[in-house]
């Protein structure tokens, strides 16, 4: 009978054994599930990606770079933890019996003992560490394997060893990954068998009597030449990694390939480096035959005090006293491979250099008859009209347009063509009234429409004329009829989900919100639950997987932009900075301009694309995407388009010489589409890319020059100039339509100026034909300027502009109130020997928050005029009346042009009319501004102007004692417009 103890029975009895069958099925559940949901959360990332890459039909880029990872890191990683492994299992084979106890042993035998039950498991983890690591290490180098497998030749060889290019872009780099791997394997090889060695007394450091086993002296040895061997491969590929080496040269910090002292000093240097350290990896070998280290260290002290003497003592001594008493002679040869090889490698070896007087001995009525001709002078600053745009056409506040725009061509209405400057309304979410999960993701989903100006035009008021406006779309894009939707952006960064149950805002029309529901195939469906659940994980929106907006047909939308879409199927591609819109066929199309690079051109010298594309322009969003920051090789070789509503992304063969290129083809087959296949109207479009032709011009400022003895005395170098309005960042080069001197017809083009080095005066003037449908595409010319030029450069251009008092009284008028003057683009046009310089003014009044042109400034050679309209500044500076024809009454003058009609006399009666008159008009269209805006405020202002200036109006036409009809009914027809 159990015993109840003191105070009488005791209570019910609480069972403290084991946990119950339920109870370990349930914490087995629970575990199970845990485990499951982080595989789930590691693989949704994974899983993501792949249903991207099959939304854009790109998963052949997908796989490709998939397999080829995971069989480097297999390959690699397993070739790391064998050779460490084997080793390491050596070595413990190897070790000495311990009978023979020494104190060293001694308290060392505490470690073995302690390792001794885990052997297995810690050859197993040390093994796999290092070959994780290594595998993940080769992994990277994916792009690395598919070149070197995929190669294919340049059909050029290299000065110095005769070898292809391709040897040195391809090959030379995958010899340096094995080279470097080798080294790794050896190294870490060498360290885990000597602790081995020294954990059971194969090596001894302090015991008296021989330092290690004869097996452990042989073991370490092989691993020692083994080392000592992959040295000599490194002499052997360092002398062909001279034609790629960079280093400092005449003020040129990028300059690549050998000099004298490289071909006549280094390279025998690192022949007989190699052959030396090739005898001293036999020495190492014969000590398993001779069980001593004697040999092999005089050997590899005799490779190291070689290495000082011969590959750095003797080249500077070359440096020294061969050189420098003779440096422009020695370097001639060198100094001219290096020219020819940059000019190959960036495309600039048939930049035609003509000499250019830059002053002219034509009239002044040739003069300016030559520069109606000569160019079509873009008014329209695409860097400066963006919030003219903004304000005239955002119609909403949940749209927007990129703080620049872009420059294109389209038809006019006599089938001419014009330049034309371009944006698209994008979608701005940060501009919805009301902030919530529906409307960012599903309501505000897409932009709709674009805007176009004319370049070379303005409205009567300085406003941009448009050729394209509004919503829903009005203009003569609009007449031919293109899908105005713009689901992918350079602004839309935001993930949508679309075509489900949630309808979208399409646009507004009046007070009525039109809606829309997405019809194409763009996207991944969210049709299943798996899908749901890996977006909720991936972009870490519970909602995704829950919510009743989502159902039968709806898709999620992300990685909108079309650079960051053309670098997810294209990876082996630097991108432009600048993507562009077109409407091509019916849509609209971003243009992607795409190039394939290289660092290992040898002779070529190197730049930096970050800081070479870089200008006053250049923001985070303009910046180009690089694989490789440093080049000395670079093609424009594909042209890509991101349809602005399917997101569907093309490749086009642009260059079908480019062995690069066609590397990435072999490598990537199916992803690039032949050239032939892009069709008339895409071309239409195409136009020479930015970055491409800023990375030109900086090679330019040195590689102009063709001579190796004017290229060494630096005499001819030029710099890209400041822009004059934003000190400190270099001038943006320009789209134009012009032609230079030897050209017949104007062409549409991209254009720069250069300084001389250290001036600001005019060194040259460089264009190249941006027309993607001329035969003469490409071609870049360049209009030099004698040294000892005074030609005004666009610095000095600027500063006389700054400087001169009447100009700067107009100014100050200008600026009256809080009114702010902004500066447009300094266009360059050389005109009959000369240059012209055209610079538009723009006003940002107080009451109209967006610039305006006001005024044009026109210099040429000495004369500067600073008037209303371009074709004024052209009378002016040239000193010629206008030949325009008046426009008929009641007409406007062509907008951006100037009206010739002989104005009233400054004090008139009538000139006091015209003035109150044009006040009404500026009022009236303010008015209809702010009503579009629904700024009932400043409709109220405007109104009130209005009334003002029609009553000073009408009080001068009574002073005058004449009826003032005409002028009203002008007026009218003038509003009524």
């Amino acid at each position: 009978m159990p015993d109840r103890g003191p105070g009488g029975p005791s209570g019910p009895r609480i069972s403290v054994g084991r946990p119950s069958r339920r109870a370990k099925t349930l914490l087995m559940t629970v575990g199970v599930l845990a485990v499951l949901a982080m595989l789930f959360v590691m693989f949704a990332g994974f899983w993501t990606d792949w249903l991207w890459y099959r939304s854009v039909r790109y998963t052949t880029v997908f796989t490709t770079t998939l397999w080829t990872k995971i069989g480097m890191f297999a390959v690699f990683g397993l070739l790391m933890a064998a050779a460490v492994g084997f080793n390491i299992w050596l070595a413990h084979r190897l070790r000495p019996p311990l009978s023979a106890m020494s104190l060293e042993q001694q308290s060392l035998d505490r470690y073995r003992m302690g390792i001794a039950p885990y052997k297995k498991w810690v050859l197993l983890g040390v093994t796999a560490l290092v070959g994780l690591i290594a595998g993940a290490s080769a992994a990277g180098q994916w792009r690395t394997w598919l070149m070197w497998v995929n190669a294919v030749p340049f059909g050029t060889a290299d000065p110095q060893f005769g070898k292809d290019v391709a040897f040195y872009a391809f090959d030379l780099p995958w010899y340096r990954f094995l080279l470097s791997f080798g080294f790794a394997a050896a190294v870490l090889s060498l360290l885990a068998a000597g602790l081995v060695h020294y954990l059971y007394g194969g090596l001894r450091l302090t015991t008296p009597g021989a330092r290690a086993t004869s097996q452990a002296t042989g073991h370490l040895s092989v691993l020692l030449g083994v080392f000592v061997a992959l040295k000599a491969v490194a002499y052997w590929l360092d002398r062909y990694g001279l034609a790629v080496k960079s280093g400092d040269f005449k003020a040129t910090d990028n300059w690549t390939g050998l000099r004298y002292v490289d071909a006549n000093a280094y390279l025998p240097a690192k022949t007989i480096l190699f052959f030396i350290a090739a005898i001293c990896a036999v020495l190492f070998f014969a000590t398993l035959w001779r069980r001593t280290w004697q040999l092999p260290v005089i050997g590899f002290g005799l490779m190291v005090l070689s290495a000082i003497l011969i590959g750095g003592l003797y080249p500077a001594i070359v440096q020294k006293f061969q050189v420098q008493p003779n440096e422009q002679a020695k370097e001639a040869p060198y100094i001219k491979k290096n020219i020819d090889a940059t000019r190959d490698a960036y495309d600039i070896d048939d930049a035609e250099v003509s000499n250019y007087s830059g002053e002219s001995e034509a009239s002044n009525e040739e003069l300016r008859d030559a520069a109606d001709t000569t160019a079509s002078i873009r008014l329209l600053d695409p860097n400066v009209v963006s919030p003219s745009f903004q304000q005239l056409q955002q119609v909403r506040s949940y749209y927007q347009f990129p703080a620049t725009l872009d420059v294109d061509r389209y038809a006019t209405e006599d089938g001419d063509e014009q330049d034309t400057v371009v944006g698209l309304r994008e979608i701005n979410i940060n501009g919805i009234t009301e902030r919530n999960w529906i409307n960012d993701h599903f309501k505000y989903t897409h932009g709709f429409g674009m805007v176009a100006g004319k370049g070379t035009e303005v409205a009567s008021t300085g406003a941009p004329a448009f050729i394209e406006k509004n919503l829903p779309p009005e203009g003569e894009l609009a007449e031919d009829g293109y899908e105005p939707r713009v689901y992918y952006g350079e602004k839309t960064t935001q993930y949508s989900i679309v075509g489900g149950p949630q309808k979208e805002l399409d646009y507004i029309a009046g007070s009525e919100e039109k809606t829309y529901s997405y019809k194409g195939d763009s996207g991944v469906s969210l049709g299943n639950v798996a899908n749901r659940a890996a977006y909720a994980v991936a972009f870490n929106e519970p909602q995704i997987l829950y919510s009743g907006a989502i159902g039968e047909g709806s898709r999620i939308l992300y990685n909108r932009t079309p650079k960051e879409r053309v670098e997810a199927v294209a990876p082996w591609l630097t991108i432009d900075g600048d993507p562009y819109p077109a409407v091509v066929d019916g849509r609209i199309q971003w243009i992607v301009d795409a190039y394939t690079t290289t660092n290992q051109y040898p002779y070529s010298s190197r730049t930096t694309l970050g800081e070479t594309t870089a200008d006053a322009l250049t923001d985070g969003q303009r910046a180009v995407i690089a694989q490789q920051n440093r080049v000395n090789y670079i093609r424009n070789s594909v042209k890509a388009t991101v349809d602005a509503y399917s997101g569907e992304v093309k490749l086009y063969e642009w260059d079908t010489r480019d062995p690069v290129l066609k590397t990435w083809m072999k490598a990537f087959p199916g992803t690039v589409e032949p050239k032939s296949e892009i069709s008339g109207s895409l071309v239409d479009h195409f136009r020479y890319p930015q970055d491409l032709f800023k990375v030109q011009r900086e090679l330019l400022t040195r590689y102009h020059v063709t001579s190796a003895s004017q290229f060494y005395s630096g005499s001819e170098r030029w710099q890209v100039p400041d822009d004059p309005t934003q000190k400190g960042n270099a001038v943006p080069p320009y789209y134009l339509s012009m032609k230079m001197p030897d050209q017949e017809e104007q062409t549409f083009s991209l254009t720069t100026t250069f300084n001389p080095s250290g001036r600001e005066t005019l060194g040259a003037f460089m264009a190249v034909n941006a027309d993607a449908r001329s035969d003469d595409y490409g071609t870049i010319r360049i209009l030099k300027l004698p040294s000892n030029t005074t030609v005004s450069g666009p610095q000095q251009v600027q500063s006389r502009f700054n400087s001169d008092t009447d100009i700067a009284n107009e100014i100050n008028i200008l600026r009256r109130g809080d009114s702010e003057v902004e500066y447009g683009n300094l266009l360059t046009v050389p005109l009959e020997g000369g240059l012209l310089y055209v610079e538009p003014v723009y006003v940002r009044g107080a009451g109209t928050n967006y610039p305006l042109l006001r005024k044009v400034l026109v210099t040429y050679g000495e004369e500067t005029a600073f008037e209303n309209t371009l074709g004024e500044a052209l009378n002016s500076v040239f000193g010629v009346e206008g030949s325009e024809e008046p426009p008929a009454e009641g007409e406007e003058p062509p907008a951006g042009e100037e009206d010739t009609t002989p104005p009233p006399a400054e004090g008139s009666e009538d000139a006091t009319v015209q003035e109150a008159l044009q006040d009404a008009q500026e009022a009236f269209e303010a008015g209809q501004e702010a009503l579009g805006n629904q700024d009932w405020d400043a409709y109220g202002q405007a109104q009130q102007d209005l009334e003002d200036a029609l009553g000073r109006a009408a009080e001068a036409e009574q002073s005058a004692g004449g009826d003032g009809g005409s002028d009203n009914r002008n007026d009218e027809g003038r509003r009524e417009e």
